[in-house]
């Protein structure tokens, strides 16, 4: 589909790709959402927790599923988030204030609690996203379902639409995805420039802590002599990322997982946002020529925004990215 023109316009302050990003991660406060949290089991013996937002507990303080009624939105978090994060909130509130349920689930090792396999998560573990989906759609009433993510989240949900194309579940209505890290090479090579080492370094240091909890519950099982030495997404995925999940190295794993190469079977209607600024993104993160081969597939590229910004400020405490998200929703 042709490329559209955003209507995203920034405040004065906050214009630059940095500000958005640092502003809208560390400064936005957000209720939480009322969320009741589900755990069920993965096949292969790992869990995930779901957290629910509906309008009425169910029993023994679990969710009563599609009491509201017959929408569900699946929020999907970034790289070491959560769905306490501040854009997983205000899609929430204003999402379950537009009458959608909401489901947004933690990835393995997120939810505040350790998860039971050495394995954990990463950029491209659909079959995770697919237990969730099957999940709510065996066990509620809904009709429609629309998969949200941010960031890896974003490249999660392309990748899942994309594989599944003509066959995916005709209660899948819509796919949405802001700031996604379309190729993990060209995101991986952006970050690890001199003016983004704040944000890789973050998530170097959050990921090694999770891989120095493992060790201790795995002994033997994991070599963190390297890990001292690690500062880019290139040598951490060559040495933990890619052999814990079955990949041959960094570069097998960004090319089995980035969602550039999915786009072209996507069936269902699907919005891609990612601004020009991002400090994350790079070269293929703006698929152009796969948007405009699949008419399915409307690509956004706002001037201004960051990665997970496009702030906002108006009394309704509500970010522009969550006003085109409902937006697409309704068309779609």
């Amino acid at each position: 589909m042709p490329i559209q023109s955003s209507s995203y316009s920034p405040p004065c302050l906050l214009s630059g790709g940095h500000p958005q990003t640092i502003y809208s991660s560390l400064f936005r406060s957000l209720a939480i959402p009322a969320y009741r949290r589900r755990r069920i089991d993965t096949p292969d013996g790992d869990f995930l927790d779901l957290d629910w937002w509906n309008s009425s507990p169910g029993v023994s303080g679990l969710p009563r599923v599609a009491e509201r009624g017959e929408r569900l939105a699946v929020l999907c978090h970034g790289l070491e988030g959560n769905s306490t994060r501040p854009y997983i909130s205000g899609m929430a509130h204003v999402l379950h204030g537009a009458g959608w349920d909401v489901l947004a689930w933690n990835y393995r090792g997120c939810s505040g609690e350790p998860n039971r396999l050495l394995r954990s998560y990463h950029s491209g573990a659909t079959e995770d996203l697919d237990v969730v989906v099957r999940y709510a759609t065996a066990s509620c009433r809904y009709s429609r379902v629309a998969l949200i993510g941010f960031s890896l989240g974003g490249n999660l949900v392309l990748k899942y639409a994309g594989e599944r194309g003509r066959a995916i579940d005709p209660r899948v209505a819509a796919v949405i995805g802001f700031s996604v890290p379309c190729d993990l090479r060209a995101s991986a090579d952006r970050l690890a420039l001199l003016q983004n080492r704040i944000y890789m370094h973050r998530f170097i240091v959050s990921l090694s802590e999770k891989l120095r909890e493992k060790a201790v519950r795995f002994p033997g099982m994991l070599n963190l002599e390297p890990l001292a030495t690690v500062r880019t997404f290139h040598q951490f995925d060559n040495l933990y990322t890619a052999p814990l999940h079955g990949f041959r190295d960094a570069a097998d794993y960004w090319e089995r997982c980035s969602s550039a190469n999915y786009l072209a079977e996507i069936n269902v209607p699907t919005l891609i946002v990612n601004a020009v600024n991002d400090p994350y993104l790079g070269g293929r993160c703006y698929p152009v020529a796969e948007a405009e081969a699949n008419p399915n597939v409307t690509l956004e590229m706002p001037r201004s925004g960051g990665h997970v910004g496009f702030v906002a400020f108006n009394a309704e405490r509500i970010y522009w990215s969550e006003r085109r998200a409902l937006q697409f929703l309704e068309a779609a």
